[in-house]
């Protein structure tokens, strides 16, 4: 560990991060950053295609199965390289500059797209509560941005502190849900909008399957979310393994029972399709105040998500700009331990995708594209490095390498497949975006801010 330590960059900044987190902050932040309103929402959508408990039981397996793996490969290059700035650090160190470069970049585009994505979610959730509000989504979504924003510039401790009570309090209002939908005799007189039925798509069941994956793995998005603090974790050679494998087994766990709850209460030709069948499930329950509980769930879930975006994001710039990729400024961290500068810098682009909101249907078919592409650099990453630097001390190691390793690497390369195929344009146009980062990386990059590091 200390050779590790010893072989990261000098920090250029007028302040350090402060070691102070731990095993508790790590499986907060994974719960934070994967669980959100989309399990309220995605279980009607895999119903829709698949029209069998037991199959959409098995698609939710294999989706905490396929995440479960991911998150022990990428555990593995955390602890091997315990800095700053998540995957971006594996890809420079795998694949040279441009590679961080291009990694760094692309995984921050994706947390401030889903950030602000999420931002306006949050503004519609809150919106319902009372008519006056209604039209304000975007007052709503830029006032929480900038509100946690105000509470991490603080400093790292508020930050993960917030973190800690809205993951927990999250996963208390999901299992009292849960508990719920069992304990309590649905009613049968409470009523819901009827739902159309869904016939599973052209293609039969394969394509139904694939369909359903591509949810799923979508909806486990965020089982990495812990690799960005290695550097301020007290012992992440031991509490990145153990909150690594907690916080996914966690997440796992939500969102089996939370699927067994639905099918449990919703007849299969309700679940199907339903739009928010978390809504339908706790009308059923809870009568007219059901919309009410799921709205403040849908609230809480989306504040903790945005807060771990907005504590995660910044560690991605901080790391390129003090590894030169980025200008100097942007690794100045303040008293707190918190980079300020990219912490605003991240929340800015945030509050301009919320402005610019109506690209939003495009942002997210390049963002759904782009992540995975970065899930990919990593699980490329670790390859190289078991190969090419054998003698870095790895406290963690895969389970299963490299077979477990190829599994998901393969499984990745096929969903990313699958999006090009199912929306070409998109992901040509993806494509050429990245294409076009090459000449910004030579004429600004390396003509400027690494010639300033050296």
């Amino acid at each position: 560990m200390a050779q590790i330590l010893a072989e990261a960059p000098p920090t250029r900044s007028r302040g350090h991060l402060h070691r102070i987190l731990g095993v508790g902050f790590g499986v907060a932040v994974i719960i934070g950053g994967t669980v959100g309103s989309g399990i309220l929402r995605t279980p009607g959508e895999i119903a829709g295609h698949l029209r069998s408990p037991g199959l959409v039981m098995a698609v939710w397996v294999a989706g905490g199965i396929y995440a479960f793996f991911c998150t022990l490969a990428v555990t593995e290059l955390g602890t091997m390289l315990p800095q700053a700035g998540g995957w971006y650090v594996y890809s420079r160190r795998a694949f040279g500059n441009y590679g961080g470069f291009i990694v760094g970049c692309t995984d921050w585009i994706v947390q401030a797209t889903s950030m602000a994505y999420l931002a306006v979610a949050f503004g519609e959730f809150v919106a319902e509560f009372h008519p006056a509000w209604h039209g304000r989504t975007e007052g709503l979504a830029i006032g929480i941005l900038i509100l946690l924003a105000l509470l991490n510039s603080f400093g790292l401790r508020a930050g993960a502190r917030t973190q800690e009570l809205t993951s927990l309090a999250k996963c208390l209002a999901l299992v009292a849900f849960v508990v719920a939908c069992f304990a309590i005799a649905p009613n049968s007189a409470a009523t819901a909008p009827a739902v159309e039925m869904i016939h599973a798509p052209e293609g039969g069941l394969v394509l139904a399957l694939l369909i359903s994956l591509q949810g799923v793995i979508i909806t486990y998005d965020g089982w990495y979310s812990a690799i960005y603090f290695t550097e301020e974790d007290t012992n992440p050679s031991e509490s990145l393994p153990r909150s690594s494998i907690v916080g996914i087994v966690a997440c796992i766990a939500i969102y089996l029972l939370v699927n067994v709850s639905l099918l449990h209460v919703l007849p299969m030709n309700r679940l199907a399709g339903a739009p928010m069948p978390a809504v339908d499930a706790a009308q059923l329950i809870f009568g007219g105040r059901g919309r009410q509980v799921i709205l403040v769930m849908s609230v809480v879930a989306a504040l903790s998500t945005i807060n771990s975006l907005l504590l995660l994001s910044p560690r991605i710039l901080f790391g390129m700009s003090r590894d030169g990729l980025l200008p100097s400024k942007v690794a100045s961290v303040n008293a707190g331990g918190t980079p300020a500068t990219a912490l605003w810098l991240s929340t800015i682009a945030a509050i301009a995708l919320v402005v610019f909101a109506g690209t939003f249907e495009k942002l997210i078919a390049m963002a759904s594209f782009l992540f995975v592409a970065v899930y990919l650099s990593g699980f490329c990453a670790l390859f190289v490095l078991r190969k090419r630097e054998p003698e870095l001390p790895r406290p963690f190691k895969l389970w299963g390498y490299p077979w477990t390793n190829l599994g998901v690497l393969v499984a990745s390369a096929a969903f990313l497949v699958a999006t090009i195929v199912g929306d070409l344009k998109d992901a040509l146009f993806t494509l050429v975006l990245i294409g076009l980062s090459y000449p910004i990386y030579r004429l600004v990059v390396v003509k400027f801010w690494l010639p300033a590091r050296e």
